[in-house]
Formats: structure tokens, C-alpha cells, sequence
């Protein structure tokens, strides 16, 4: 049995860079994962968001904003296990565990930090920390794979350093190394051809719709050539947001015409448009009643709850491994006793 685990940052609302790099892929999973095996587990990552969102009003609405797009979706959470992350706080004491075999230099290469930092946002401890969190979100449940973009692949490989760490200080297999593996879709380009994402401004909403839809999709950068210009698809940022709905076929095609001659970028935007409206025109409402009405409300709660009940057995059985490995039976008693 391999187990798999990935998290989803509450960051805002979800986008198509957060559809096609994750979610669409849990969902999937989620279909067909063994509930008695517990080997697919899916979280909100609440406490990752506390290194950039200081607004408790907007962190709840975001949480609950990922929450019901997963149920809206279609995500079975009979079979796979979806919980949110502050609702299990054995990790943060696992995390405290692992900071104390983990370099300052292995931090300090970490090229997310490095990468928004130079973005201009002020570190804070949070932040430059927040590797050793994402090790422990994965190790803590005995993870095996765990699906990611490019950008995140060096935070697995941080948290397999710490496993060895660990295991190495402590002279034994207290904990399970995970093994990073690529999306299906591991980047997605937001409108200005730069990685989609919230806080770049780029991204596009999945549930929108109307005018508000109209007016994002036309948001997408492009030039100034006229629409009879032949074109080469591979450098057309619109084409490449629209290709992600596309099956094989249907590439084929648009790209032979926009290679030939005689498409406009108005008709790729359109496209994108139709697009929205087919995959997600259905769950639109599914979503509004989970956020808008008490009964779906209620039935979010449940189903975070639900998940937890599941994950927080699994994240007591290593945090008392590991209590045991650095010493602190007295720790570990109380846990198993919990």
C-alpha cells in the first residue's frame, strides 16, 4: 500500500493553477482510495497561511471557500480522508522535534523563501520555517507520495533530509521517508504567463461566471498581432491556459489552425470562456450553497471533522514513536493514552 498525502494552501480563492496542479487530481483519487487503508489524505493548510494572512476573517472564509470546492467537485470524503491542518496539533510538536536536528543551512536555500523574499515580502520566522512544517504535515502520517509542482519538489527532498536526520540522531526508523512526485499538470501559467498564483495577481478563478468571468479571461497578456497572422501555439499564453481543458485531439486542432492562420486571440479567450462554463458551470451551485446557506455550512464542519477524527490517530501513533526515540516516554504514555 502506498499512502498519498498533499495539502492546499487557503490562500484565497481557488484558481485553475490550483484545479489542474492539485485538485482535479484528489478528486480523482479520491474515487477509488481504500478507506480502511486510510491512503489518500488531503488537508487545508491553515497554518502555512499564517505566514502571509493576518485577517481572521478572511483566513475562515478562505478554509472554508477550499472546503467547499472539494465537496462541490466532487471529492468522495467517504473513501479519502480531508481534514484541516490546525484541527491535528500533534504536527507542530513533531515540527519542534525536527527543528532541532535540521541546519540553518538547509533553510536558508530554500528557494521558495529566497524566491519571495526577493518579491519584496518581509520574512518573519513563520516563513523561513515553513519546510519544517510541510516535513512534518508529511511525515507525521507515514506519507509515501506526495504529489507536487516543480516548485515544491525541494521542500520534499528538505523533508527526506529530516527524516534521515531524525533517524540518524536517534539511531533508528522512527519515520517513513516520502518520495516527491510530479503532478500531472506541475505548473500552470496565469495570465501573465508567470506561474498562476493569488498572490501574483495572475489567476483566475474557477467558479466565476458572467461578466466577472469575461472580464478575467480577458485580462490574459497578448499582442498585437492581427488574428490572420499565422502564429506559433507555444508562444501564446492564452493558448496555453486553454489547452489545459483540451484532450488530445482538440490540441491537435487548434493548434494546426492557430499555426495556419486565422485565429485571434478574442477566439482563444472565447474558448477559454466555453471551457469554464462546461467543466465547472454544474458545480457553481453546489458551491454557493455550501458557503452561503446553514445546512451546507453544517455539512463542510462535518466533513472536516470527520477527516480529522481519522488523520489525528495516525499523526498520535508517530508523534509517539518519535517521543519515545528522543526520550520523553512520559510523553508517548500520555499520547497513547489520549
Amino acid at each position: 500500500m502506498s499512502r498519498h498525502l498533499s495539502g492546499i494552501q487557503p490562500s484565497g480563492l481557488p484558481h485553475l493553477g490550483n484545479y489542474f496542479g492539485a485538485i482535479a487530481q484528489h478528486v480523482e483519487v479520491s474515487k477509488t482510495a481504500d478507506p480502511a487503508q486510510r491512503d489518500a489524505l488531503f488537508f487545508i493548510a491553515d497554518l502555512h497561511a499564517l505566514t502571509s494572512l493576518h485577517d481572521r476573517v478572511a483566513l475562515e472564509e478562505n478554509v472554508r471557500s477550499i472546503a467547499a470546492t472539494y465537496l462541490a467537485l466532487g471529492l468522495d470524503v467517504e473513501r479519502a480522508v480531508f481534514f484541516r491542518q490546525s484541527d491535528i496539533p500533534e504536527v507542530t510538536e513533531l515540527m519542534w522535534l525536527l527543528m532541532t536536528v535540521t541546519g540553518m543551512g538547509l533553510l536558508e536555500r530554500a528557494h521558495s523563501y529566497k524566491d519571495k523574499t526577493a518579491r519584496g515580502l518581509h520574512p518573519n520566522v513563520g516563513l523561513f520555517t515553513y519546510p519544517i512544517l510541510m516535513a512534518a504535515d508529511i511525515v507525521i502520517y507515514d506519507a509515501d507520495v506526495v504529489p507536487v509542482g516543480h516548485d515544491q519538489i525541494q521542500h520534499v527532498e528538505m523533508a527526506q533530509d529530516m527524516v534521515t536526520h531524525f533517524n540518524t540522531a536517534f539511531t533508528g526508523e522512527y519515520l517513513r521517508r516520502p518520495e516527491w512526485k510530479l503532478s500531472k499538470t506541475p505548473k500552470v501559467p496565469g495570465k501573465d504567463g508567470a506561474k498562476m498564483s493569488k498572490s501574483y495577481g495572475n489567476d483566475i478563478w474557477i467558479f466565476e461566471e458572467g461578466k466577472a468571468l469575461k472580464k478575467s479571461v480577458n485580462g490574459i497578456v497578448t499582442d498585437s498581432r492581427a488574428p490572420e497572422e499565422p502564429k506559433d501555439p507555444d508562444g501564446i499564453n492564452a493558448y496555453a491556459i486553454l489547452e489545459l481543458f483540451l484532450d488530445e485531439a482538440a490540441r491537435a486542432d487548434w493548434r494546426t489552425r492557430i499555426a495556419k492562420g486565422g485565429v485571434g486571440y478574442g477566439h482563444l479567450k472565447g474558448a477559454i470562456i466555453e471551457q469554464m462554463d462546461a467543466r465547472f458551470g454544474g458545480a457553481r451551485g453546489a458551491y454557493t450553497e455550501l458557503m452561503k446557506s446553514a445546512s451546507g455550512q453544517r455539512r463542510l464542519e462535518d466533513a472536516l471533522a470527520r477527516g480529522a477524527s481519522l488523520a489525528r490517530p495516525l499523526a498520535k501513533a508517530t508523534l509517539a514513536r518519535c517521543f519515545d526515540a528522543v526520550g520523553m516516554g512520559n510523553a508517548a504514555t500520555r499520547l497513547r493514552r489520549g
